[in-house]
Protein backbone atom coordinates (compact mmCIF):
# COMPACT_ATOMS: atom_id res chain seq x y z
CA UNK A 1 0.00 0.00 0.00
CA UNK A 2 1.66 3.45 -0.68
CA UNK A 3 2.32 5.48 2.01
CA UNK A 4 0.76 8.51 0.41
CA UNK A 5 -2.58 7.30 1.22
CA UNK A 6 -2.21 5.85 4.56
CA UNK A 7 -4.79 3.92 5.38
CA UNK A 8 -7.54 4.96 2.70
CA UNK A 9 -9.18 2.20 1.01
CA UNK A 10 -8.17 2.79 -3.04
CA UNK A 11 -10.05 2.25 -6.06
CA UNK A 12 -8.59 1.95 -9.41
CA UNK A 13 -11.47 2.30 -12.48
CA UNK A 14 -11.45 2.37 -15.84
CA UNK A 15 -12.64 5.12 -17.97
CA UNK A 16 -15.10 2.54 -19.79
CA UNK A 17 -16.02 0.80 -17.06
CA UNK A 18 -17.20 3.99 -15.36
CA UNK A 19 -18.83 5.59 -18.07
CA UNK A 20 -20.52 4.44 -21.20
CA UNK A 21 -18.51 4.45 -24.09
CA UNK A 22 -19.91 2.00 -26.51
CA UNK A 23 -20.27 5.11 -28.98
CA UNK A 24 -16.87 6.13 -29.30
CA UNK A 25 -15.99 2.41 -28.68
CA UNK A 26 -17.87 1.91 -31.90
CA UNK A 27 -15.89 4.25 -34.10
CA UNK A 28 -12.63 3.11 -32.47
CA UNK A 29 -13.44 -0.08 -34.21
CA UNK A 30 -15.14 0.83 -37.63
CA UNK A 31 -12.41 3.55 -38.20
CA UNK A 32 -9.68 2.93 -36.30
CA UNK A 33 -7.48 4.83 -33.82
CA UNK A 34 -7.05 8.44 -35.23
CA UNK A 35 -11.00 7.95 -36.01
CA UNK A 36 -11.51 7.47 -32.27
CA UNK A 37 -9.20 10.60 -31.02
CA UNK A 38 -10.78 13.16 -33.45
CA UNK A 39 -14.40 11.76 -32.48
CA UNK A 40 -14.02 12.25 -28.96
CA UNK A 41 -12.04 15.68 -28.73
CA UNK A 42 -15.21 16.60 -31.10
CA UNK A 43 -17.15 15.44 -28.33
CA UNK A 44 -15.50 16.52 -25.21
CA UNK A 45 -18.13 18.85 -24.26
CA UNK A 46 -21.09 16.25 -24.51
CA UNK A 47 -21.64 14.35 -21.15
CA UNK A 48 -21.25 10.51 -20.96
CA UNK A 49 -23.97 7.91 -19.35
CA UNK A 50 -23.11 6.32 -16.38
CA UNK A 51 -21.12 2.96 -17.05
CA UNK A 52 -21.32 -0.51 -14.86
CA UNK A 53 -19.10 0.42 -12.59
CA UNK A 54 -20.91 4.12 -11.80
CA UNK A 55 -23.60 3.38 -8.91
CA UNK A 56 -20.61 1.59 -7.08
CA UNK A 57 -18.38 4.30 -7.37
CA UNK A 58 -20.67 6.87 -6.56
CA UNK A 59 -21.54 5.35 -3.51
CA UNK A 60 -18.12 4.33 -2.17
CA UNK A 61 -17.35 7.77 -2.18
CA UNK A 62 -20.26 8.77 -0.46
CA UNK A 63 -18.97 7.03 2.95
CA UNK A 64 -16.27 9.88 3.00
CA UNK A 65 -19.36 11.72 3.83
CA UNK A 66 -20.11 9.81 7.38
CA UNK A 67 -16.69 10.12 8.55
CA UNK A 68 -15.27 12.96 10.19
CA UNK A 69 -11.78 13.81 9.17
CA UNK A 70 -9.86 12.81 6.72
CA UNK A 71 -11.46 10.69 3.20
CA UNK A 72 -11.19 7.27 3.73
CA UNK A 73 -12.37 6.17 0.11
CA UNK A 74 -10.10 7.01 -2.70
CA UNK A 75 -11.32 6.48 -6.64
CA UNK A 76 -8.80 6.77 -9.43
CA UNK A 77 -8.64 6.54 -12.99
CA UNK A 78 -6.64 4.43 -15.17
CA UNK A 79 -7.76 4.38 -18.40
CA UNK A 80 -5.65 3.95 -22.12
CA UNK A 81 -6.76 7.61 -23.50
CA UNK A 82 -4.32 9.76 -23.95
CA UNK A 83 -4.75 12.96 -21.63
CA UNK A 84 -6.38 14.93 -24.43
CA UNK A 85 -8.83 12.17 -25.75
CA UNK A 86 -9.47 11.75 -22.23
CA UNK A 87 -10.77 15.26 -21.66
CA UNK A 88 -14.22 14.21 -22.42
CA UNK A 89 -14.23 11.63 -19.31
CA UNK A 90 -13.14 14.23 -16.80
CA UNK A 91 -15.86 16.54 -18.27
CA UNK A 92 -18.40 13.58 -17.29
CA UNK A 93 -17.05 13.31 -14.16
CA UNK A 94 -17.25 17.01 -12.82
CA UNK A 95 -20.54 17.42 -14.06
CA UNK A 96 -21.62 14.01 -12.16
CA UNK A 97 -20.06 15.52 -9.41
CA UNK A 98 -17.57 12.68 -8.32
CA UNK A 99 -14.88 13.27 -6.48
CA UNK A 100 -12.28 11.94 -8.30
CA UNK A 101 -8.86 14.13 -8.89
CA UNK A 102 -6.02 11.62 -9.41
CA UNK A 103 -5.93 9.83 -13.25
CA UNK A 104 -3.54 7.78 -15.57
CA UNK A 105 -4.06 8.40 -18.84
CA UNK A 106 -1.98 5.83 -20.40
CA UNK A 107 -1.72 6.67 -24.63
CA UNK A 108 -2.52 3.27 -25.67
CA UNK A 109 -0.48 1.24 -22.98
CA UNK A 110 -1.79 -0.69 -20.53
CA UNK A 111 -2.91 0.96 -17.39
CA UNK A 112 -2.67 -1.64 -15.04
CA UNK A 113 0.98 -1.05 -14.30
CA UNK A 114 0.32 1.83 -12.24
CA UNK A 115 -2.13 0.19 -10.34
CA UNK A 116 0.18 -0.89 -7.41
CA UNK A 117 1.94 2.50 -7.82
CA UNK A 118 -1.23 4.27 -6.34
CA UNK A 119 -1.56 1.59 -3.90
CA UNK A 120 -4.43 0.19 -5.10
CA UNK A 121 -6.72 -2.74 -3.26
CA UNK A 122 -8.88 -3.53 -6.32
CA UNK A 123 -9.26 -2.73 -9.98
CA UNK A 124 -12.45 -2.69 -12.26
CA UNK A 125 -11.89 -3.04 -15.88
CA UNK A 126 -14.28 -4.00 -19.06
CA UNK A 127 -10.47 -5.69 -20.14
CA UNK A 128 -9.90 -8.92 -19.29
CA UNK A 129 -6.34 -8.27 -19.96
CA UNK A 130 -5.27 -5.58 -18.23
CA UNK A 131 -7.19 -7.23 -15.16
CA UNK A 132 -5.23 -10.46 -15.90
CA UNK A 133 -2.11 -8.43 -15.49
CA UNK A 134 -2.97 -6.45 -12.66
CA UNK A 135 -4.19 -9.90 -11.08
CA UNK A 136 -0.21 -11.61 -11.69
CA UNK A 137 0.63 -8.32 -9.94
CA UNK A 138 -0.94 -9.29 -6.33
CA UNK A 139 -4.15 -6.99 -6.91
CA UNK A 140 -7.43 -7.80 -6.95
CA UNK A 141 -8.81 -7.50 -10.19
CA UNK A 142 -12.26 -8.21 -12.06
CA UNK A 143 -13.55 -7.86 -15.19
CA UNK A 144 -16.86 -6.18 -15.01
CA UNK A 145 -19.75 -7.31 -17.55
CA UNK A 146 -22.50 -5.73 -19.10
CA UNK A 147 -25.56 -6.79 -17.05
CA UNK A 148 -29.08 -5.91 -16.51
CA UNK A 149 -29.19 -4.85 -13.20
CA UNK A 150 -30.55 -2.13 -11.44
CA UNK A 151 -28.92 0.54 -9.37
CA UNK A 152 -30.36 0.10 -5.33
CA UNK A 153 -31.46 3.62 -4.69
CA UNK A 154 -29.73 3.78 -0.76
CA UNK A 155 -26.41 4.88 0.48
CA UNK A 156 -25.92 0.90 1.63
CA UNK A 157 -22.97 -0.36 -0.31
CA UNK A 158 -23.39 -4.17 -0.40
CA UNK A 159 -20.14 -6.79 -1.66
CA UNK A 160 -20.44 -10.37 -2.47
CA UNK A 161 -17.53 -12.55 -3.27
CA UNK A 162 -16.95 -16.23 -4.09
CA UNK A 163 -14.98 -18.13 -1.66
CA UNK A 164 -12.53 -20.51 -3.61
CA UNK A 165 -10.37 -18.79 -6.28
CA UNK A 166 -11.40 -15.26 -4.94
CA UNK A 167 -11.24 -14.65 -1.19
CA UNK A 168 -9.40 -18.14 -0.94
CA UNK A 169 -6.53 -20.01 -3.24
CA UNK A 170 -7.75 -22.55 -5.35
CA UNK A 171 -6.64 -25.37 -3.57
CA UNK A 172 -9.69 -26.47 -2.61
CA UNK A 173 -11.09 -26.17 -6.14
CA UNK A 174 -8.43 -28.10 -7.76
CA UNK A 175 -8.96 -30.96 -5.50
CA UNK A 176 -12.85 -30.52 -7.09
CA UNK A 177 -11.99 -30.46 -10.33
CA UNK A 178 -9.11 -33.20 -10.74
CA UNK A 179 -11.46 -36.08 -8.00
CA UNK A 180 -14.74 -34.41 -7.94
CA UNK A 181 -16.89 -33.65 -5.14
CA UNK A 182 -16.52 -36.92 -2.92
CA UNK A 183 -12.65 -36.45 -2.84
CA UNK A 184 -13.42 -32.11 -2.51
CA UNK A 185 -15.17 -33.36 0.54
CA UNK A 186 -13.07 -35.73 1.98
CA UNK A 187 -10.04 -33.36 2.56
CA UNK A 188 -12.06 -30.44 3.39
CA UNK A 189 -13.79 -32.93 6.37
CA UNK A 190 -9.76 -33.72 6.65
CA UNK A 191 -8.07 -30.05 6.77
CA UNK A 192 -10.90 -28.83 8.48
CA UNK A 193 -8.93 -26.63 11.02
CA UNK A 194 -6.19 -25.72 8.50
CA UNK A 195 -7.05 -22.33 7.34
CA UNK A 196 -6.73 -21.64 3.37
CA UNK A 197 -4.29 -19.56 1.86
CA UNK A 198 -5.62 -16.37 0.74
CA UNK A 199 -6.46 -16.30 -3.15
CA UNK A 200 -6.58 -12.18 -5.13
CA UNK A 201 -9.07 -10.67 -2.68
CA UNK A 202 -8.21 -10.83 0.20
CA UNK A 203 -6.17 -8.04 1.12
CA UNK A 204 -9.11 -6.19 -0.55
CA UNK A 205 -12.02 -7.67 1.83
CA UNK A 206 -9.31 -7.08 5.23
CA UNK A 207 -9.58 -3.23 3.69
CA UNK A 208 -12.94 -3.32 3.84
CA UNK A 209 -13.24 -4.71 7.52
CA UNK A 210 -10.82 -2.34 8.30
CA UNK A 211 -13.50 0.45 7.09
CA UNK A 212 -16.50 -1.05 8.55
CA UNK A 213 -14.64 -1.01 11.87
CA UNK A 214 -14.62 2.49 11.93
CA UNK A 215 -18.48 2.63 12.06
CA UNK A 216 -20.89 1.22 15.01
CA UNK A 217 -22.13 -2.15 13.17
CA UNK A 218 -25.82 -0.78 13.56
CA UNK A 219 -25.19 2.44 10.88
CA UNK A 220 -22.21 0.81 9.06
CA UNK A 221 -23.23 1.81 5.42
CA UNK A 222 -21.03 -1.45 4.04
CA UNK A 223 -21.92 -4.96 3.71
CA UNK A 224 -20.28 -7.64 2.55
CA UNK A 225 -21.45 -11.43 2.17
CA UNK A 226 -19.72 -14.93 1.42
CA UNK A 227 -21.77 -16.73 -1.58
CA UNK A 228 -20.42 -19.96 -2.43
CA UNK A 229 -21.39 -23.39 -4.20
CA UNK A 230 -19.94 -25.24 -0.79
CA UNK A 231 -22.42 -26.84 1.74
CA UNK A 232 -21.80 -28.87 4.83
CA UNK A 233 -19.19 -29.99 5.88
CA UNK A 234 -17.12 -28.47 3.82
CA UNK A 235 -18.05 -25.16 5.33
CA UNK A 236 -16.28 -25.44 8.94
CA UNK A 237 -12.90 -24.74 6.73
CA UNK A 238 -14.69 -21.26 5.19
CA UNK A 239 -15.29 -20.61 8.83
CA UNK A 240 -12.31 -21.40 10.37
CA UNK A 241 -9.85 -19.58 7.72
CA UNK A 242 -12.24 -16.01 8.21
CA UNK A 243 -11.97 -16.46 11.95
CA UNK A 244 -7.30 -17.38 11.88
CA UNK A 245 -7.58 -14.02 9.29
CA UNK A 246 -9.79 -12.01 12.19
CA UNK A 247 -11.84 -10.83 9.25
CA UNK A 248 -15.95 -10.71 9.93
CA UNK A 249 -18.09 -11.60 6.85
CA UNK A 250 -21.98 -10.37 7.66
CA UNK A 251 -23.73 -12.82 5.32
CA UNK A 252 -22.49 -16.53 4.78
CA UNK A 253 -24.74 -18.28 1.84
CA UNK A 254 -23.60 -21.88 1.42
CA UNK A 255 -25.75 -23.03 -1.60
CA UNK A 256 -24.69 -26.29 -2.32
CA UNK A 257 -24.16 -25.69 -6.01
CA UNK A 258 -27.66 -23.82 -6.10
CA UNK A 259 -28.15 -20.86 -8.73
CA UNK A 260 -26.19 -18.25 -7.41
CA UNK A 261 -28.43 -15.08 -9.22
CA UNK A 262 -31.64 -15.42 -7.49
CA UNK A 263 -29.46 -15.67 -3.89
CA UNK A 264 -27.78 -12.32 -4.60
CA UNK A 265 -30.47 -10.40 -5.75
CA UNK A 266 -32.52 -11.62 -2.57
CA UNK A 267 -28.95 -9.95 -0.78
CA UNK A 268 -28.91 -7.08 -2.94
CA UNK A 269 -25.74 -7.17 -3.87
CA UNK A 270 -24.31 -3.89 -5.20
CA UNK A 271 -21.56 -5.94 -7.17
CA UNK A 272 -20.19 -9.67 -6.96
CA UNK A 273 -16.94 -11.22 -7.77
CA UNK A 274 -16.56 -14.87 -8.93
CA UNK A 275 -14.17 -17.01 -10.85
CA UNK A 276 -16.40 -19.07 -12.69
CA UNK A 277 -18.14 -17.97 -16.17
CA UNK A 278 -21.11 -19.86 -15.69
CA UNK A 279 -21.65 -18.21 -12.12
CA UNK A 280 -21.03 -14.83 -13.57
CA UNK A 281 -23.86 -15.12 -16.16
CA UNK A 282 -26.27 -16.74 -13.66
CA UNK A 283 -25.65 -13.73 -11.28
CA UNK A 284 -25.32 -10.39 -14.03
CA UNK A 285 -29.14 -9.82 -15.06
CA UNK A 286 -29.39 -9.40 -11.12
CA UNK A 287 -26.43 -7.73 -10.22
CA UNK A 288 -23.40 -5.79 -11.70
CA UNK A 289 -20.30 -8.62 -11.94
CA UNK A 290 -16.74 -9.02 -12.23
CA UNK A 291 -15.73 -11.86 -13.22
CA UNK A 292 -11.87 -12.96 -11.57
CA UNK A 293 -10.00 -14.70 -14.35
CA UNK A 294 -7.97 -16.46 -11.57
CA UNK A 295 -7.45 -20.22 -10.83
CA UNK A 296 -8.10 -23.43 -12.08
CA UNK A 297 -10.92 -22.57 -13.91
CA UNK A 298 -9.26 -20.01 -15.68
CA UNK A 299 -6.64 -21.10 -17.73
CA UNK A 300 -6.11 -18.12 -19.92
CA UNK A 301 -3.30 -17.98 -22.70
CA UNK A 302 -3.22 -15.09 -24.40
CA UNK A 303 -6.65 -12.85 -23.32
CA UNK A 304 -7.71 -10.66 -26.57
CA UNK A 305 -7.82 -7.11 -25.77
CA UNK A 306 -7.90 -4.14 -28.31
CA UNK A 307 -4.51 -2.33 -28.79
CA UNK A 308 -5.43 1.00 -28.81
CA UNK A 309 -5.98 4.02 -27.49
CA UNK A 310 -8.77 3.20 -24.71
CA UNK A 311 -11.73 2.16 -26.10
CA UNK A 312 -10.65 -1.08 -23.89
CA UNK A 313 -11.00 0.78 -20.82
Amino acid sequence: MSKNFGDKLVIAISSRALFNLDESHQVYEQEGLEAYSRYQVEHEDELLEPGEAFPLVKKLLRINEKLEGEPRVEVILLSRNSADTGLRVFNSIEHHGLNITRAAFCGGESPYRYVSAFGCHLFLSTNAEDVCNALDNGVAAATLISSGSRDRKDDELRFAFDGDAVLFSDESERVFKEGGLAAFTQSEKASAKQPMSGGPFKNFLQALHALQAEFPPRTCPIRTALVTARSAPAHERVVRTLRAWDIRIDESLFLGGLDKGSFLKSYGADVFFDDQQAHCESAKSHVATGHVPHGIANPRANPHSNPDGESSS
